[in-house]
């Protein structure tokens, strides 16, 4: 199986909150280490096109390239999932400028859980 690490970005079968259909759509790794050693699990937020309309805390993927991204995208932090690691395939890693918005996003989300 292969190793992954918080800010790969990965292909998986991601599931929707609406129906019962899962396809296969970019994500990015924002925890694996521990779960993945232990568990075989990996957590990700979903990845989408920048021209579906956007959500508070969505984040721009800046450089294309170096995510292994063919279309403008944005990365959906409200949108987390746990995933098998063995169904995962890289396809590249986020930019620097997008992983701190990334990071304010979920930190401030974690805060506010914990109070």
């Amino acid at each position: 199986m292969p190793t992954f690490e918080a800010w790969d970005i990965i292909k998986v079968p991601f599931p929707y909150t609406d129906r019962p259909v899962r396809q296969r759509r970019p994500a990015l790794v924002i925890a694996a280490n521990g779960i993945q050693e232990h568990h075989g699990l990996l957590w990700v937020l979903m990845i989408t096109s920048a021209e579906n309309r956007g959500w508070p805390g969505d984040v721009e993927v800046i450089d294309l390239g170096k995510a292994g991204l063919p279309a403008p995208s944005l990365i959906r932090t409200a949108k987390i999932a746990t995933i098998e690691a063995k169904e995962a395939e890289w396809i590249g890693s986020l930019d620097d400028e997008a992983r701190l918005r990334v990071r304010q996003f979920v930190q401030a989300e974690l805060a506010q859980a914990a109070n």
